[in-house]
């Protein structure tokens, strides 16, 4: 991820319009900003929410509220709560986020 030809931009993120995704289990909320080669995601998930795929694109997020489960296919996980942040570089692993109690996150993609 480079920053090196990203105009100054500033996102109202009370302004965008939620996008709901269900996932195998529960649903997220995202609102989602693109700045030419990075998407900066707010994203709420609801409690039990599970992704309904394994994921191999390159994030940076970071928990702001609650708690998230970073699960990786291979059967590890890391649990995650308010302050914690996951990093993983682009198809370094196939991943995805649980979440028991909800979780409010920012993720950088």
């Amino acid at each position: 991820m480079k920053l090196e030809n990203m105009p100054l931009s500033v996102t109202d993120w009370k302004k965008l319009s939620p996008i709901g995704v269900r996932g195998e289990t529960g649903k997220a909320v995202t609102k989602e900003s693109d700045h030419g080669d990075i998407r900066v995601r707010f994203v709420e998930y609801s409690a039990n929410y599970r992704a309904d795929h394994w994921c191999t694109r390159g994030h940076i997020a970071i928990v702001l509220e609650g708690e998230l489960t970073f699960e990786l296919e291979d059967g590890k996980s890391y649990d995650l709560s308010e302050d914690m942040s996951f990093q993983v570089g682009e198809k370094f692993t196939a991943h995805r986020v649980f979440s028991r109690t909800g979780a409010r996150v920012i993720i950088f993609d």
